[in-house]
């Protein structure tokens, strides 16, 4: 669901976003029946490190390591299958990894927020073809790629029997969510850009946190759509040279402007909003046929929580409005919706991992609670610091078990 992050940084990927990383960061990826169109990389540089050693015997499970300046696989082909990428950070800066598709936009598969001296697995299930793999030291710039090559094994990737009813369960429910969310940010997104083309800063400003919710409850899928998400949600600071800077935060600082600023005139007003609403009704387009897969599901769970820890914990995501507690607490929506789709399945693999999931949902929700403020939440800038290590640290226990649901539901 990610490539994003990538942009706030660049939105973070492969997907570069620019703002959220490159691609701000984890869209639905490989998305079946869709077309994900993701910016490219910029001046990418090609991978000729020499491979490491997986260490099995098993030609799925691949090693990745990623330094400041390479990006060592294992292998650079691998039976069709459920692959495994275990990546290990030996760098200095937090990385990313990417299975990319051969043209270099679509997203397979994602890993993100990896700490230097961090290990983190990509579980996906892969069918034969010619792909890319790449890695992105500082979640920002040039990203490292290499050719990879999936081989036909003769495996039969879709779940069979009783599981099979319950991935198509899941996947039906999820489809269905995504659908209802994008339905409601376009309606409400709508009525905001209205109120602010016609200078209500007073109800462009109540309207602005309860409307971006619904965007980021399904942020990893709307982040695989690498054309719409820096024209919709790209941050100032991920800005590059020459960029034009539209949507949702050029608002934001028009509503809530720091010392200094010039504010937008009615014109530029009306052509950023229309473009607002015009992007977000193609988002609302695309999302209406999506299909999802269990490994899709289950990453794009773990991906809205690297957004969480990427750009809501560190106060980035809404540096002029200070919402970011909205966000933060759409993206746990949007993460546990996915994993309660899995449940039945998750339960029947590994109860314990489910159950410790569950228990962390509660607790990070627990936290969360007690932050808020009428029908939303306070800002963030009043929070102090060990109330944000608390979230943090909340964050962090969720993401580790979260991070083994997908291997657990993909055969």
């Amino acid at each position: 669901m990610n490539d994003h992050r990538h942009r706030h940084r660049t939105r973070s990927g492969p997907a570069d976003r620019s703002r959220h990383r490159t691609p701000r960061r984890t869209g639905i990826p490989a998305l079946a029946g869709a077309v994900l169109a993701v910016t490219a990389l910029s001046a990418c540089q090609s991978n000729a490190a020499p491979a490491v050693s997986t260490g099995s015997a098993d030609p799925r499970a691949l090693t990745v390591v990623s330094t400041d300046s390479e990006c060592r696989v294992s292998a650079t082909r691998a039976p069709s299958g459920k692959l495994t990428f275990a990546v290990r950070n030996d760098g200095s800066k937090v990385t990313e990894f990417y299975l990319l598709g051969a043209d270099g936009l679509r997203i397979v598969g994602e890993v993100e927020n990896i700490g230097p001296g961090i290990g983190r697995d990509l579980v996906v299930s892969v069918p034969a073809g010619s792909y890319l793999t790449a890695c992105k030291p500082g979640m920002a710039g040039d990203g490292i790629r290499a050719a990879f090559t999936v081989e036909d094994s003769g495996a039969d990737l879709a779940p069979a029997g009783a599981d099979k009813a319950l991935v198509d369960q899941a996947n039906a429910q999820y489809a269905a969510y995504v659908r209802e969310q994008s339905e409601q940010l376009l309606a409400k997104t709508r009525v905001f850009a209205a109120a602010w083309r016609k200078g209500d800063a007073a109800a462009a400003r109540a309207a602005y946190a309860p409307t971006r919710v619904h965007w980021e409850r399904i942020e990893t899928v709307a982040e695989s759509f690498g054309d719409l998400d820096p024209r919709v949600d790209l941050r100032e600071a991920d800005l590059e040279p020459g960029q034009k800077w539209t949507g949702w935060h050029v608002a934001e600082k028009d509503l809530w402007p720091p010392a200094g600023y010039t504010p937008l005139t009615a014109a530029q007003r009306a052509a950023i909003g229309t473009q607002l609403v015009t992007d977000t009704a193609e988002l609302h387009r695309r999302t209406q046929t999506m299909t999802f897969t269990a490994d899709q599901i289950g990453n794009g769970a773990k991906g809205l929580l690297d957004e969480v820890a990427t750009g809501k914990v560190t106060g980035e995501e809404e540096a002029f409005s200070h919402t970011d507690l909205w966000d933060f607490q759409a993206n746990i929506d949007g993460a546990r919706v996915a994993w309660e789709g899995l449940r039945p399945l998750l339960a029947r693999r590994d109860p314990e991992l489910d159950s410790v999931v569950a228990r962390r949902f509660a607790e990070l929700q627990a936290l969360l609670d007690k932050h808020r403020a009428g029908d939303g939440f306070v800002t963030y800038d009043v929070l102090k610091p060990a109330e944000v290590k608390a979230l943090s640290d909340a964050v962090n226990a969720l993401s580790e078990p979260l991070s083994k649901v997908t291997a657990a539901v993909v055969s």
